[in-house]
């Protein structure tokens, strides 16, 4: 079935996807919105069914809280955080605490099995906005509708992306890359394509850049490197924008 990516910049995304029953499923990573200065809309504008949270910090976090307890969507994120959110008012049945290496098969309000979320690794920090530890930074990795694609999320280069990308272990080949190429937090250009070189996905799009002045990148000249360089197809969005897949 088909599935729409839309990107509310910075690493907030949107996952729209469609049902046999009609009624489709929403899916939310990173919802940093309210303060962002790039995001096209307010946590108060948008509806989910689950968000995917990589890690604490608040340009992730974001509005995690306020949307999740609006839209009693479950959260999905490191076990530390999920003991957080419960003691944020997000009510404990409504959080999936998990670990790097652990997949969960997920359901629809309908009860049917829409996808299955793993988490990877990230070599990245993570705390709360008021200091309490948050577990360790993960990426994500969606299955859904025949499609698979991957949110690296906040990390630096390495090399078990070969192994994230590899078919004969994960069972497909990833259709999206979702790669930071902002630097100085997060692996910058130059290492998003050797990414994309171990992850071989069909689709790779930039995110985490252009946010603020010192994660500014030129996602033009990046796209060129990506198509010298890799058998990937970039594609550069602009805050608002999506793709269907």
């Amino acid at each position: 079935m088909p599935t729409t990516l839309t990107w509310y910049g910075h690493n907030a995304w949107l996952l729209d996807c469609e049902s046999e029953d009609g009624e489709g499923t929403k899916v939310l990573i990173d919802p940093f919105l309210n303060d962002s200065p790039t995001a096209p809309v307010k946590a108060d504008d948008v509806e989910c069914d689950f968000i995917l949270l990589s890690h604490g910090h608040g340009d992730h976090l974001g509005d995690t809280v306020a949307i999740a307890q609006r839209t009693a969507a479950t959260v999905v994120t490191s076990f530390e955080i999920s003991q957080w959110l419960a003691g944020q008012g997000v009510a404990a049945d409504k959080t999936i605490g998990m670990n790097p290496g652990g997949g969960v098969d997920l359901r629809s309000a309908s009860g049917e099995h829409w996808g299955r979320v793993k988490m990877t690794i990230a070599h990245h920090s993570s705390s709360l906005p008021d200091g309490t530890y948050a577990g360790v930074a993960m990426g994500i990795d969606i299955a859904t509708g025949g499609k698979r694609l991957y949110f690296a999320c906040d990390t630096s280069l390495f090399f078990d992306m070969k192994l994230i990308g590899d078919p004969s272990l994960a069972g497909s080949h990833l259709d999206v890359a979702v790669l930071p190429i902002g630097d100085l937090f997060t692996m910058g250009p130059a290492d998003s394509v050797q990414a994309a070189k171990l992850l071989m996905p069909a689709k790779v799009l930039p995110c985490h850049y252009n946010t603020f002045p010192p994660i500014e990148q030129d996602a033009a000249e990046w796209a060129k490197d990506i198509r010298n360089h890799t058998v990937s197809e970039p594609i550069v969005l602009q805050p608002g924008e999506a793709i269907t897949l």
